[in-house]
């Protein structure tokens, strides 16, 4: 379950945009997610990482997709429990072949 976000999705996609927006216009580059940022109260490492997400998202700088990430995570978790499904299948498959192979002297 993903951490509660400190900022509405709408926030953040405004800012987004505002700041992608700004630093397309040579004019208005210099310093635009500092100023974005104090304007509407976000931190501004945060607006930065926003902003540099949303470059990679549309493939103006290279990176892991937030949809690369989303399926990297889902395969990561499927990888896991795969792992720990086929450990209890060893588990069980040896307890079971121990059974077979006789009766236990105690």
């Amino acid at each position: 379950m993903p951490a509660p976000r400190k900022y509405p999705d709408e926030l953040r996609q405004r800012a987004t945009r505002m700041a992608v927006d700004a630093r397309r216009d040579p004019a208005s580059r210099s310093g635009a997610i500092a100023r974005i940022a104090d304007q509407l109260g976000i931190n501004r490492e945060t607006l930065r990482n926003w902003v540099t997400q949303a470059e990679v998202d549309a493939g103006d700088r290279p990176g892991t997709t937030t949809d690369q990430a989303q399926r990297l995570a889902e395969l990561e978790r499927e990888v896991h429990e795969l792992r720990r499904a086929n450990a209890i299948l060893k588990s069980a498959s040896a307890f079971f072949a121990s059974e077979l192979e006789g009766p236990h002297i105690r």
